[in-house]
């Protein structure tokens, strides 16, 4: 069985990778600060707590464990708050990474799967985006992002470090076995935003602005359901086990929902009228992000099978429901 290192194991996106690759026959280490993850989630693999900035600690897990590949999912990601604190940003998602490579490269692991966004584009020139559209990144988590991929198209070609930076759009849904979902803190994500509302523990859900050139004036976004993101990390790790040298693939639905229509399905699915507020744009947010994925469903042969908006807000439903304070700790 081999060693998979999970880097932000314990996080929305990584706690349940480390049950995916479970489920398929590997081994999750796990490295996670639990500054954004949660120690509850931790359920499949083993732990080592600290930062990917801690060359003792990197080592120790390089020694310990003989690593096949590595997974990332542990940088910051609240678009507004790289705006506010740009500095943190920069040092976890790129400082602290870029650490986190040079161990692998000391190591000879060369297997890496990262999880980058769509917000590398910025605003868009062309509806849906694939991957050869112009990289041009609005705020500085994009940034971060996109500084990163650059930096991985350089080790590669300086330590023949394979890797695979998969773009996610918007990340949604929760475990279909209800086991684990979504729970950030403060939690700044349209749909469990939501579905607090409608289970009272929220009086309102503000919407960020109503005037963007759509169709009902709010933000439209390609949601992807966390199971489909897993399936992609794992075909993507093993074809780069089966000696490919790595490229770019979005992750997305290749379907557009705005901030209301998701309030509107909530709704349906919860029985609930959902109150909102119209409050001031959001600075650094693109008004329209829809996906282009033909490229991973074609080369990694991805398939995804949460293709439609309301099968992702019914998984989460189902979590919140069960778990209405999320992961209490």
């Amino acid at each position: 069985m081999e060693n998979v290192l999970v880097v932000g194991g314990a996080g929305y996106i990584g706690s349940y990778m480390c049950k995916y690759l479970s489920k398929n026959g590997y081994a999750p280490v796990i490295l996670d600060n639990f500054s954004r993850g949660h120690r509850m989630a931790v359920r499949y693999g083993k732990l080592y707590e600290g930062n990917i900035n801690n060359d003792g600690l990197l080592a120790k897990i390089f020694t310990e464990n003989k690593i096949a590949a590595v997974m990332h999912f542990a940088a910051y990601c609240y678009v507004g708050e790289s705006v506010t604190a740009p500095d943190i940003y920069y040092k976890n998602n790129v400082s602290a990474t870029l650490n986190l490579l040079e161990a692998m490269v000391k190591n000879n692991v060369n297997a890496f799967i990262f999880s980058s966004t769509c917000a590398t584009y910025g605003n868009p020139i062309d509806v849906p985006i694939f991957e050869d559209h112009p990289q041009h990144p609005i705020n500085p988590y994009g940034r971060s992002k996109l500084m990163v991929e650059k930096i991985l198209k350089d080790f590669s070609q300086a330590f023949d470090l394979k890797y695979v930076c998969l773009r996610y759009f918007n990340a949604a849904g929760a475990d279909p076995e209800e086991e684990l979902g979504e729970d950030h803190r403060p939690e700044t994500h349209l749909i469990p935003l939501v579905l607090q509302t409608a289970l009272g523990m929220r009086d309102q859900v503000e919407i960020f602005g109503n005037d963007y050139p759509t169709h009902d004036g709010t933000c439209i976004r390609d949601y992807i359901h966390t199971d489909d993101l897993a399936q992609a990390h794992l075909l993507a790790m093993e074809r780069i086990m089966g000696g490919f040298s790595g490229d770019m693939y979005n992750l997305g639905n290749g379907k557009g929902y705005s901030v209301n229509d998701v309030i509107e399905k909530a709704s349906e699915i919860t029985k609930t009228s959902i109150k909102t507020k119209v409050v001031n744009r959001r600075q650094g947010d693109p008004a329209i992000l829809v996906s282009a994925s033909q490229k991973a469903i074609e080369e990694l042969g991805w398939r995804p099978k949460y293709h439609e908006l309301d099968a992702i807000i019914e998984t989460a439903w189902k979590w919140h429901k069960k778990n209405p304070k999320g992961y209490e700790e």
